[in-house]
């Protein structure tokens, strides 16, 4: 066996999951508590005084309507006499320092690393939902502790992150502590990036794109009977969100989870793949990733590897110049091309990066500029 040619070629990605690890095992001990999550209260942005005690909440587009004591649908918003309060600014379930890749974002500061960080609850009941142990549960249900912002970002630029990540569950459900965090973040020269549903209406969504560097949204189906059945949503808002943020010039990246039987019809794929095309353009990054049995869709399988390659292949043909693949070993659908000529520019072995021929700038050595966000 060639042990020379086995060193050159996983050596670099080894030393960096030595390196994620230890550096999540360090975030984790930095900021954990390991305590029972409480009742925290702080005042909710995004809602409506209705008559005798009721509120309407107007973060997303569930719209919950609740009497006093009552809990929105996400788990995370109550009213308390007459007034809407978060359950979960500042509580944190879940805390890793991970690399921007797994998120997945593979134009925004490649190789680097993001400080994660995860409440409780999320604003759809998600089938296959993949964290549906924090993200479809109450505060009080598992183990948590206070991390209010400011002790966020210190822990962030103490471990060498170059972003922070909300991530785990639904960001959205967390909106004044997302945002809080985003503004103090930027001070400190880190950046905010939110892996995010994308349910949430426009006014809210369009302050918080002030404060934020990058959205990657999980855009889970193209049919509204998908979203319907399958996450209790729907589909229309979600698309809405994705304009806005594009249109905003926050850098934004698209995840497609393929599940067998659901959503992997060559139809749904094209259309999902023709709407990127016409309403973003040719340049924003979409991924299609690997399903795995969760929660209560275990009477799926996985993915086959051909489906997700196919997909890819689809989506390059309506014209997307930078489609990828994930939860799956593929080197070339986790390659970034030059889209000129043709030569990687960077190579990825799971989440880590092997390779990397893109200045700060962007440029590719051949000149190449590619969209994202290199500095």
């Amino acid at each position: 066996m060639n042990f020379d040619f086995l060193k050159k070629r996983f050596m670099p990605w080894m030393g960096a999951l030595v390196f994620f690890s230890a550096m999540s095992v360090l975030a984790a001990t930095a900021v954990w508590g390991g305590k029972a999550g409480g009742e925290s209260l702080h005042p909710a942005l995004y809602w409506e005084a209705l008559k005798e005690g009721l509120v309407r909440c107007v973060l997303c587009p569930n719209r919950c309507v609740l009497q006093d004591g009552q809990i929105g649908a996400c788990k995370a918003r109550k009213n308390v006499r007459g007034k809407l309060y978060s359950l979960v600014y500042g509580v944190a379930s879940s805390v890793h320092l991970d690399p921007i890749e797994k998120k997945p974002f593979y134009h925004f500061l490649p190789g680097s690393g993001a400080y994660s960080v995860g409440t409780t609850g999320c604003n759809l009941q998600c089938k296959f939902c993949q964290n549906w142990q924090i993200a479809q549960i109450f505060p009080w249900q598992t183990e948590s502790r206070s991390l209010p912002p400011a002790e966020l970002v210190d822990a962030a630029v103490r471990l060498g992150a170059r972003s922070i990540a909300f991530t785990y569950n639904e960001p959205t459900i967390a909106y004044e502590y997302v945002l809080d965090t985003a503004k103090l973040a930027r001070a400190k020269g880190l950046k905010t990036v939110l892996v995010s549903s994308g349910y949430i209406n426009q006014k809210p969504l369009e302050e918080l794109l002030l404060d934020v560097d990058g959205y990657k949204i999980d855009l889970k189906g193209f049919e509204d009977r998908f979203y319907r059945d399958l996450t209790s949503g729907s589909l229309a808002p979600v698309l809405e969100a994705i304009q806005t943020i594009h249109r905003s010039g926050v850098w934004l990246e698209i995840v497609n989870l393929v599940i067998p039987g659901e959503n992997d019809r060559d139809e749904e794929i094209l259309a999902l793949s023709k709407w990127v095309k016409e309403n973003l353009g040719e340049d924003v990054p979409l991924h299609f990733t690997r399903f795995h049995p969760q929660y209560k869709l275990l009477n799926k399988p996985p993915t086959p590897f051909e489906t997700l390659a196919h997909a890819r292949k689809l989506a390059l043909g309506v014209g997307l110049r930078f489609v990828y693949t994930g939860n799956a070993a593929d080197e070339e659908g986790g390659t970034t091309y030059d889209p000129v000529t043709g030569v990687p520019l960077i190579r990825r072995v799971g989440f880590f990066v092997t390779e990397n021929r893109v200045n700060s700038e962007g440029v590719s050595p051949d000149g190449t500029h590619l969209p994202g966000v290199w500095s």
